[in-house]
């Protein structure tokens, strides 16, 4: 087991890590958007999906795999009227349609409106 970090994603707000690679697989803990330069959390469903699928693109890069060998995705959303808008940015980035499982959820950390984890091959 190999855990992955990198600073271009933000790091655990908790006991866990960034990512794992195990066997050839790569799993990403759940990211959320937050901004690792600046700390910051944007504004709305479309721009936190955006930072949500850049922060799981730099763990997936700092494990020496990409968007392209992802084949499962969990995704959490704090509102489930945001599914359309969270769909939109999410296929600008998993272009080979991963299996996925998308739930709405009471709360997620900071506040924010989405979260994504993802399991990728090497």
């Amino acid at each position: 087991m190999n855990a992955i970090a990198t600073d271009k994603a933000p790091g655990a707000i908790g006991p866990y890590s960034q990512g794992f690679e195990v066997n050839g697989m790569v799993y990403t803990s759940g990211q959320i958007p937050v901004n690792p330069a600046n700390g910051e959390v944007p504004e709305g469903i479309a721009a936190q999906a955006e930072q949500s699928c850049k922060n799981v693109g730099a763990i997936l890069e700092a494990a020496g795999t990409g968007f392209d060998k992802v084949f499962k995705t969990t995704c959490f959303l704090a509102d489930m009227a945001d599914f359309a808008a969270f769909n939109e940015v999410y296929a600008k980035y998993f272009t080979s349609k991963p299996a996925r499982s998308c739930v709405a959820v009471k709360d997620l950390p900071k506040g924010v409106l989405c979260e994504i984890e993802a399991i990728a091959v090497k």
